[in-house]
Formats: C-alpha cells, structure tokens, sequence
C-alpha cells in the first residue's frame, strides 16, 4: 500500500545559495580597482604605519606626547572638530537655501561656494592674509593666532558638506512632506522625521571629508597663522619639521596617530547617521 504524497510539506530547510554574478570582466575590473587602490592607499600607509612602528612603542609614545607634538595635536584636532560642526550647521543651511529658494544672485552663490575647491592652498593662504593679516581692510587681525588655524580650516572645507547634502536635498520627494504636514505634523517633527534622516548619510559623508581635509591642511594656513609653538603650529607642520630634521619616524608617528583619529571619527559620524536614519 502507497502512501500518499503530502504537499505543502515545508520539508527540510535548503541553504540559500549566494549569486554573486561575477563575470570574467566584472573579476577583472574588480582586479584592477583593488590593485589601483593598493598602490594608491593600502600599501602607502601600511609603510607609513611600518616606519611608525619601526621604533617600538616607547619611541612612537615619546613622540606623539612630546609637549610641542601634543600642542599641534590638539589645536589641530579641536580645531578640525570645530569646524566640522560649524559646516554640518552651516553647509546643510545653505544647501537648503540653494534648492528650496528662489533668489537674485544664486548662480553667483553656486559659482562662489566652490571657490576653495578651485583655488590653490597657498592662494588661499595669502587670500586669508590679505583679509584677516596685519593690514587687514576689515580690521580683523588674526595673524599669528589659533583663530587663524581655524579660519583657515573653515575656508578650505567650506564646500564639502554643501555639495554633497544638495544632490540629495534635491531628489527629495516634496510630497511625502505636504502629506505630513496635511496630517498635522509642525514643521520641526517634517525636518526630524522626514527630511534629517534622508539627509544623515550625506551630512555624515560631508562631515568626515571636512574633517579629514582639516587635519591635513598645511597651504592654507602656513602664511597666516605663522607657524608658532604652542600657539598656532599645526600637526602637519610638525610632520613636515620632523621630515626636514631626519627624523621619519617621528613624522610617521604622528601621521598614524592622525589616521587613527580620522578612521574614529568616521566611525562616529557612521553610527550616528545610522541611528538617526532609525529613528526616523
């Protein structure tokens, strides 16, 4: 006697077998970005990362405390901090002006916002000088001071967060907003709940370009903050002294301890765009 077959039996359960789709050209494209990407980043800071490592932990320690290297360390870092928020504030309102207003001279706005991106640092280092040195025909002397680090640190990356929330301001649907606002929802609740979590990644993305730009700045600021200890020198002057005085460990070192800074702080913008595009 045969037993009858059951259907819609659930059965055991298959795994799920991953498609990847890899082709000959896709593997070779894949190929050949991954080796452009070594040469270009991997391998040069992995010997960045060597020559620091070179001289033991003692040697990368007392370089990175050593009293004039923690002074630039600081200034730098709180300094590109800083920034980073006034941008995030800043950028994301004139992104908004620019997609949602209507207005005479916004062309020339666009034309102006990307001026950092197009001049040359030390361009925009004797720009700085001429407005905010000495002689300054605004009366704002910040020549020789920390504020001069940060004046320059805000001009140079001016443009990141602006540029990349735009693009996204842009394709955001008008209508999802109006229906809230049909529903009863204040304009505060729209912005938190709609529109700031579409734009967390682009905000976060912007944020970590302006923060990597401002750590690394050297052109921009070598005229007017004048290079002084404990007062306005920077970490990438002290890498470059170090270098000048034979002593590449030592610019290696810093150089690690700024990477491991940016690559924390990307993490931190990462989750917060991730938490903030939750709750909305």
């Amino acid at each position: 006697m045969s037993t009858p077959v059951q259907e819609g039996r659930t059965g055991l359960s298959r795994p799920t077998l991953l498609n990847h789709n890899l082709t000959v050209s896709t593997g070779i494209g894949l190929g050949i970005s991954m080796l452009w990407f070594s040469l270009l980043v991997l391998i040069p800071l992995s010997a960045v990362i060597a020559a620091a490592a070179a001289g033991g932990w003692t040697e990368f320690w007392r370089t990175i405390t050593n009293e004039q290297t923690a002074a630039a360390i600081k200034l730098t870092v709180f300094s590109a901090v800083g920034v980073t928020v006034v941008n995030v504030v800043a950028g994301t309102m004139i992104a908004w002006v620019l997609v949602r207003d209507r207005f005479p001279g916004k062309g020339l706005l666009e034309l102006i916002i990307d001026i950092p991106f197009a001049l040359p640092t030390i361009v925009a280092g004797l720009v700085l000088l001429s407005l905010y040195g000495v002689d300054s025909p605004l009366g704002l002397n910040f020549a020789n001071t920390g504020k001069s680090v940060f004046l320059a640190f805000l001009f140079v990356t001016l443009p990141f967060v602006v540029r990349m929330v735009q693009p996204v301001l842009e394709e955001l649907d008008e209508d999802v907003e109006e229906a809230a606002a049909s529903l009863g929802a204040n304009r505060f609740t729209i912005f938190r709940r709609i529109i700031l979590p579409s734009l967390a990644p682009a905000i976060a993305a912007g944020a970590a370009l302006s923060f990597a730009r401002a750590v690394g700045e050297y052109g921009s600021l070598v005229l007017l903050s004048g290079n002084l200890p404990f007062k306005s020198e920077v970490t990438s002057v002290r890498i470059l002294s170090a270098i000048e005085n034979d002593n590449r460990a030592g610019a290696a070192s810093i150089a690690t301890l700024l990477l491991v800074i940016s690559l924390a702080v990307i993490i931190v913008l990462d989750l917060v765009q991730r938490k903030v595009a939750r709750r909305g």
